[in-house]
């Protein structure tokens, strides 16, 4: 047996199309509350798996000096708190010794240096050249300075062009608008080529989300079907019962649309309308995206007929709870103009779509948590059964639901036994939990495995993030001019204002609520 099976057994099944060479990971924020619920556990359930690569060393950097034995204990009090699959011990023995923690500034051009010297010395213990990922889990004010000193100290550039190059995983935001948008762009271009940049966005690592291009283009039922010719319109709901919490400070600068829309819920239109793309590469996959992001009409800010509609919570009851307002909340104040929920009306400038109206909502304190995408047919063309009142008819709706209960539905009109001609809507509902079992990865674990195995597809290109602000920024400048104006409320607990119900009623439509 080698060395490295002798010191990582529990990795030695590695999946052949999977495999990723010898890799550092270094986490800047290892003292966040990402890298504590998400990045660790996902770590130790990528080793569970036997995914991992066969030499894997870890370390976190963080601005507060922590002994490397402290940040192992503190690791393992983590992953034991929120891993989806109970805490190993003699997994964790095996990878100990490989986990490390490093202080120092993100500002700091001498604590980039040290980082670099403590990898050098890693990598000569081992033996052999690692691949460096960075992953970037800090607030946005910092990754500037950050990926400025990577590039400084020659970190960004290590073993460009081979299969060990280094790669950088950004977290969201990716700007606050258009140009701040640019402005990052241009400081990541100038230290790393775009194949090494992958700007992540979790909801892409979501099993639901990766399924819609399966469920499209994979079965023939459906991608006839999937154009203006048959679709009434589409309803994208990203709906939370919590507030604020203890993110207050932070939320009041950022609002629903910012938070929510403008990335996870973008991604979700982007991948339900897109073109066909030529093959399942990443790059394809993400050209057909951009395309799409592009055909988006701009949104109309006209006060007779806007395509949008923002508002916050007040005081009202969620799960049979009295819960406050927005501006009652820690840190929000008094005078805060900033919308806790957003609607918006899109229409996109192609043939597939062309007056096919999008539908998108997100906001805090509704009525219930749940993600879904609804694509609602148009009625059957003829009318046979309009003309009689024993004929109870739905329209044909197609839901994807991304969250809590991942699964598809499918609504269908059926006659109901008897001898009196009658009829009412059923449902072919699949749940992942029924069919696979509810032991599925969890988002961020496909998405640092694929960072490692250089797969880019389920990741963010900086064009891409470029032309989903476009489309914003126009929104937030009005909101911006116009403070509080026009910014409705709607009580904690409920599907959000009454004018989101106009916005859809305009169009003779309205909001999938009561059958969520």
């Amino acid at each position: 047996m080698s060395d490295t099976a002798e010191r990582h057994p529990f990795l030695t099944g590695l999946s052949k199309h999977r495999g990723a060479p010898a890799t550092c990971l270094v986490i800047f924020g290892a003292s966040g509350d990402l890298t504590a619920r998400k990045l660790l556990p996902a770590l130790f359930n990528l080793g569970v798996d036997n995914l991992l690569p066969a030499r894997f060393t870890l370390i976190g950097f963080g601005r507060k000096p922590i002994p490397d034995d402290e940040f192992r204990s503190v690791t393992v009090k983590e992953i034991s708190k929120f891993s989806r699959r109970p805490f190993n011990d003699a997994i964790w023995k095996r990878v100990e010794a490989d986990t490390h923690y490093q202080s120092g500034g993100y500002d700091d051009p001498a604590s980039f240096e040290a980082l670099k010297a403590r990898i050098d010395s890693l990598q000569a213990a081992a033996g052999q050249e690692f691949q460096l990922v960075f992953y970037i889990s800090t607030p946005p004010g910092v990754f500037a300075d950050i990926i400025t000193n990577l590039g400084a100290v020659g970190l960004a550039s290590r073993a460009l062009g081979t299969d060990r190059e280094t790669k950088v995983i950004i977290e969201k935001p990716f700007g606050k608008d258009l140009s701040t948008a640019r402005e990052l762009n241009a400081v990541i271009t100038r230290h790393f080529e775009e194949r090494q940049v992958y700007r992540i966005d979790h909801y892409l690592g979501k099993e639901t989300v990766q399924d819609l291009l399966v469920l499209r283009f994979a079965n023939a039922i459906f991608e006839p079907l999937w154009n203006r010719n048959y679709v009434d319109h589409v309803q994208i709901t990203v709906a939370e019962e919590l507030g604020v919490g203890t993110r207050g400070g932070y939320y009041d600068t950022s609002g629903a649309t910012r938070d929510m829309l403008q990335n996870h819920t973008m991604q979700l239109l982007a991948l339900t309308a897109m073109e066909p793309p030529v093959s399942l590469d990443g790059e394809a996959i993400r050209d057909e995206k951009v395309k799409l992001l592009k055909a988006i009409r701009p949104l109309s800010l006209d006060a007779d007929n806007p395509d949008f509609v923002r508002a916050r919570y007040e005081e009202g009851l969620v799960g049979g709870d009295k819960v406050p307002g927005y501006t009652q909340e820690k840190d929000i104040p008094a005078d805060s103009s900033t919308e806790t929920y957003c609607a918006l009306r899109f229409n996109i400038n192609n043939w597939r779509w062309a007056g096919v109206p999008f539908y998108m909502r997100s906001g805090k304190r509704m009525a219930r948590r749940v993600t879904e995408i609804a694509i609602q047919f148009k009625p059957p063309v003829g009318g046979l059964f309009d003309s009689d009142t024993r004929y109870d008819l739905a329209p044909n709706r197609l839901v994807i639901q991304i969250q809590p209960d991942e699964g598809t539905t499918l609504t269908l009109n059926s006659k109901v036994p008897g001898l009196e001609p009658r009829t009412q809507p059923v449902k072919m509902s699949f749940r992942y939990a029924t069919t696979y079992g509810s032991d599925t990865p969890e988002a961020y674990e496909r998405l640092i495995l694929d960072c490692m195995v250089g797969d880019r597809t389920l990741f963010i290109r900086g064009d891409e993030a470029e032309n989903s602000w476009k489309i914003f920024t126009p929104l937030l400048d009005h909101w911006k001019a116009a403070g509080r104006e026009g910014l409705e409320t709607y009580p904690a607990g409920s599907w959000g204002p009454v004018a989101a119900d106009r916005l859809l009623g305009s169009r003779g439509h309205a909001w999938r609520n009561a059958g969520m």
